[in-house]
């Protein structure tokens, strides 16, 4: 039986990585998605992915653009088979008060971390629904469910990953696809450890757990929603914050 194929959009990045080397180590062949700018990035990743031993690929594509994530796909279902297990993880934040905020920081977000998630689930949804098996893993945000000052864009675009993920979930079901949506609260990534030390104090303080959470942790989630054993799980949103938010 050939290997399950996984596609990461966002994958070189801090959780796409870990997500990529738990998949990996699960026995799926993975496929990380890149932007054009970052292909010196993306080839250096590679080397050091596939030198440790981890059977991956990557993938350009820009997520926010319907056709080049037809393009993207196309290339991945050509030369490395069609996608089973799809993590939509790709996003940004363009952070700003909404009274000074401007229409391409609004528009930049809900298109990379909302837009996206149709953009590239169009595309492999009909291959999941004619084998009869697919997973769909859309990685949200804790400030998708509670909001956050200062990221209307962000907030309304992470809840918005969820309302796709329960529609999808319906339709779906019968067909052997779940869906599901993780929201991760704030994570131990190079972009968040960054922060100034009394900055992530005040945050690693709100925390009841008191830490950040690892990368591996999400990638851990993800593995679990990406197999049979979870079978029964579709449009759930499953909080991994350390006690941050509770609903």
């Amino acid at each position: 039986m050939s290997k399950k194929i996984a596609l990461v959009t966002g994958g070189i990045g801090g959780i796409g990585t870990a997500i990529c080397k738990q998949l990996c180590r699960d026995g799926y062949t993975v496929v990380a998605n890149h932007i054009a700018a970052e292909a010196d990035k993306a080839a250096a990743w590679l080397t050091e992915m596939r030198a440790a031993g981890n059977d991956v690929h990557v993938a350009e594509g820009d997520v926010s653009s319907f056709d080049s994530c037809a393009a993207m796909v196309a290339k991945v279902k050509a030369e490395v088979g069609s996608v089973d297990i799809l993590v939509n993880n790709a996003g940004i934040t363009k952070d700003g008060m909404f009274k000074k905020m401007p229409l391409d920081n609004w528009m930049a977000v809900i298109n990379i971390n909302l837009n996206s998630v149709f953009n590239v689930s169009k595309q492999v949804i009909d291959d999941m629904l004619e084998k009869g098996w697919g997973r769909v893993i859309n990685i949200s945000s804790i400030n998708g469910q509670k909001g956050q000052f200062g990221q209307t864009n962000y907030s309304a675009a992470k809840a918005g990953m969820h309302g796709f993920t329960k529609a999808l979930a319906q339709e779906t079901a019968a067909k052997g696809i779940t869906v599901n949506t993780i929201s991760p609260g704030y994570i131990g990534t190079n972009m968040v450890m960054a922060i100034k030390e009394e900055v992530r104090n005040q945050i690693v303080a709100g925390i009841p757990v008191g830490r950040l959470g690892k990368p591996e942790e999400i990638a851990k989630l993800v593995s679990y929603l990406a197999s049979d054993d979870a079978a029964f799980i579709t449009g759930a949103n499953i909080a991994i914050n350390g006690g941050q938010h509770m609903c």
